[in-house]
């Protein structure tokens, strides 16, 4: 009996270990994924002496908002800002309510060449971005969409729209066909079930694909790099490059602060719908 406990005891004291192990590696993970986030925002308030010196300093001993002054008074930063929001904004909209649109006929319709889309959508998404450049400029510019935000929101749809489907699709796979048909069978129109039923069931995983979407389109640069020729049209991830110059000298405080203010809007936006995001990231998106 004696023996029989203490193989239980081993064998718990053993799970404790590996438990502790996989936390241990979860803090470290975690560690380094945050302290580049946690370095630029306390860079942004340092002084510029505690930059510059050869010995680190962890927090900012004489902390300072000239940082942001400077990278606010920068040229074009206010206008920069409204385009990227702008573009962010109408990129997330049409690509949510096309994407839901094509997700729902994917999910709840069979139809011919429906395995192929599917399987086109996953194509897309496996090319990678740098590769669509060249055509997408060529097609841009015989349109005359080049230097122009309504030709970045069309190239930013060409890889936050094949997302969004996918994903929604795996929401709506994870909804019953029970909860419409029953619907109907109360009276309900098909369009009744669709917005009473499907719409609000759905909508955790709006949010979620809504906050990737963003996330995405808002931290993008090399295609408005290449679109955007004029600073005035440019958005605030191409404002940043311009911090560089061809110098020697970079005003790294300014960097971090213009790098900090450009982080805020995400921030923002995720702290606004983070109660739908918990539920969504785990009611059927990876299904389907």
């Amino acid at each position: 009996m004696s023996a029989a406990a203490g193989a239980v005891r081993a064998r718990r004291r053993r799970k404790r270990l590996r438990r502790a192990g996989w936390n241990a590696i979860a803090l470290a993970v975690f560690a380094a994924m945050v302290f580049p986030v946690y370095w630029m925002v306390a860079t942004a308030f340092k002084s510029d002496d505690e930059i510059v010196g050869l010995t680190p300093t962890w927090l900012p001993e004489h902390p300072t908002l000239a940082h942001f002054r400077a990278a606010v008074e920068k040229p074009f930063f206010w206008t920069d800002v409204k385009n990227s929001l702008i573009v962010v904004s109408v990129t997330v909209a049409v690509s949510i309510v096309l994407a839901f649109l094509a997700a729902v006929a994917l999910a709840k319709y069979r139809f011919t060449g429906r395995k192929l889309f599917v399987v086109l959508v996953i194509g897309i998404q496996m090319l990678p971005q740098t590769a669509l450049i060249i055509p997408l400029y060529v097609v841009l510019a015989r349109y005359r969409q080049v230097n122009a935000l309504s030709g970045v929101v069309l190239t930013y749809m060409t890889f936050v729209l094949p997302f969004s489907v996918w994903t929604l699709r795996g929401f709506i796979i994870g909804i019953p066909k029970e909860l419409e048909e029953a619907a109907m069978v109360d009276g309900s129109t098909r369009l009744g079930a669709f917005v009473k039923i499907l719409l609000p069931l759905v909508a955790p995983g709006l949010v979620a694909t809504s906050v990737f979407a963003f996330i995405q389109s808002w931290n993008e640069y090399i295609f408005a790099r290449v679109l955007l020729n004029d600073q005035a049209k440019q958005t605030v991830t191409v404002w940043l490059s311009y911090f560089y110059g061809t110098s020697r000298h970079i005003d790294w405080g300014a960097l971090m602060a213009g790098s900090t203010l450009t982080a805020i809007p995400v921030v923002i936006f995720f702290l606004l719908v983070q109660r739908r995001i918990a539920f969504g990231l785990t009611a059927g998106a990876v299904r389907g």
